[in-house]
């Protein structure tokens, strides 16, 4: 490769060093020229947290990549990559695993990668990440010059470095960093993510990073299983107090006289068992945050008891007159309407009001669009690392099916259907896949089809739910790109950006349907 190409492509990254992006615009700008410096069917960057390698920005690669989270010491590869000081290309026939087969985007037969080479990022010095590209044809990198993906690496790194450099300064200015790391080593949780790229996610984003640095109550409502008790801890981990502890009660999991003695404790002979004096979750969260799930179960009696010590700051354990001051921010959860229970009689009008300061409505799975494929992504790298396959995909008729479905249940039914769908699709196989597929079928996912093509003009309805599910699948992927299309004036690139796919991998999808 000669120095002009590569000089072509390098310019315009040097120019946006210089330039405030967003980190996202930047990654993907970052990949885009290294595709067309080095052509591949796949890029990602990736970032390494501890043991973790977290996807950052991909481009070739399935949308659900980005929700997975890579375990370095169960993929050599990646471990190869980053054990050397520079680029490394594998050979076409080497027996490693690669952690992308079946994640090119666009295909559902050929799944494997066949040509790969990757080179690690550093940071001052210590391993920052890597940069990935992967082929489906053997030979794709053989007149490739690995002093050419070097060179890419090194502005690669100058990228990332500037663009954590502009997120200290942005996040300097509200201490949030800080405060967000300090959560992270206390709760242990480092894995716990809020994952999204939705409309409706973002915002809930900038709301919790909004009230997270008052000492507002909050009131997080939402339907069972769209992660209200995530929400809280973010909620925690963007406060002044998340040095501090969070602790947790499921109001609904305790009868009224132990949800007493587990929010303001007790002394001992209190009641029969009380064989000692005990803090209850109010001392235990002194300082930090309480947060009470379920909270429209709490009874008219604990209510009361809840409302005084809100308003004061003080408590009584159960059999004691003593006075205790504890100082601690509230966050409550509840999937119920408690305005319609205050109207009913069967909640408190005063305690409604004291927690419901800021209240914060949780989106419905079914209202985050393509969410649900980053989500299903960290689920199927969790149930890939369990089961220890190699690789555990999504077929395009899965994905469609996911995206159609309406999801009652929300994040934590997807959670549970990618376990017992990939659990059920291991057990019908005769022989241990190096690459487990999902499909449609495999999913079971009621009126699938139907649902999918609720979004379609009356008259193609019948057509989208008749014969078998693939075949229905593929008319309405061809419905799709054609109307893409015609609202791009046949752009083809247009069209693969609002459809969300690489430009190449549309063109091959669109010659598998027919339609090229």
């Amino acid at each position: 490769m000669t120095a002009k190409p590569l000089l072509t492509a390098l310019l315009p990254l040097v120019s946006d060093l210089s330039r405030e992006l967003p980190e996202g615009e930047r990654y993907r700008r970052l990949l885009e020229a290294m595709r067309a410096l080095l052509p591949c069917d796949a890029a990602a960057l990736l970032r390494l947290d501890g043991e973790w390698l977290v996807p950052l920005a991909v481009d070739g690669l399935s949308t659900d990549t980005l929700g997975r989270r890579f375990k370095v010491n169960e993929h050599p590869r990646f471990e190869a990559l980053l054990s050397g000081p520079g680029p490394t290309r594998f050979a076409a026939d080497s027996d490693l695993p690669d952690p992308y087969d079946g994640l090119v985007d666009g295909l559902d037969d050929h799944l494997e990668v066949h040509d790969c080479m990757g080179c690690p990022l550093f940071i001052d010095e210590r391993p920052w990440g890597l940069l990935t590209l992967d082929a489906l044809d053997p030979e794709r990198f053989e007149p490739i010059e690995l002093d050419a993906l070097q060179a890419f690496a090194s502005l690669a790194a100058a990228t990332v470095n500037a663009a954590e450099r502009i997120e200290r300064l942005n996040n300097r200015v509200e201490d949030e960093h800080q405060r967000a790391e300090v959560y992270r080593q206390a709760s242990g949780q480092q894995n716990r993510e809020m994952i999204g790229q939705s409309k409706a996610h973002k915002r809930l984003v900038e709301e919790i990073s909004l009230v997270g640095g008052s000492d507002l109550t909050v009131l997080i409502t939402g339907e069972t299983g769209v992660g209200k008790e995530l929400v809280a801890q973010a909620i925690h981990a963007a406060s002044p107090r998340a040095d501090k502890p969070i602790i947790s009660l499921n109001c609904a999991a305790l009868p009224d006289t132990l949800v007493e003695s587990e929010l303001f404790g007790h002394v001992r002979g209190a009641f029969t068992g009380a064989m000692n004096d005990r803090r209850g979750k109010f001392e235990l969260a002194n300082g930090g945050t309480l947060f009470l799930d379920e909270v429209g179960e709490l009874s008219l009696t604990v209510q009361a008891k809840l409302l005084r010590v809100l308003q004061s700051g003080q408590l009584q354990r159960l059999g004691s007159d003593q006075e205790h001051q504890v100082d601690v921010r509230l966050i409550a959860a509840t999937n119920r309407d408690l305005a319609e229970e205050v109207r009913s009689g069967r909640y408190r009008a005063d305690f409604y009001h004291r927690l419901s300061v800021y209240p914060l409505l949780v989106p419905a799975l079914r209202d985050r669009g393509r969410d649900v494929l980053l989500l299903s992504g960290y689920f199927l790298e969790q149930n890939r690392s369990r089961m220890g396959l190699n690789s555990l995909r999504l077929n395009s008729d899965a994905q469609a099916a996911l995206l159609a479905y309406d999801w009652p249940g929300n994040v934590r039914e997807l959670e549970h259907l990618i376990g017992r769908s990939a659990l059920k699709a291991l057990g019908n196989c005769k022989e241990r896949p190096r690459i487990l597929s999902l499909s449609a079928a495999d999913l079971d996912l009621p009126n699938a089809s139907v649902e999918a093509a609720a979004e379609q003009p009356v008259a193609t309805i019948t057509q989208a739910v008749t014969g078998d599910l693939r075949e229905a699948t593929e008319r309405y992927q061809r419905q799709l790109i054609g109307a893409c299309l015609e609202r791009h004036n046949n752009n083809w690139a247009s069209a693969a950006r609002e459809l969300g796919l690489d430009r190449a991998n549309l063109g091959r999808m669109a010659k598998r349907l027919g339609m090229k």
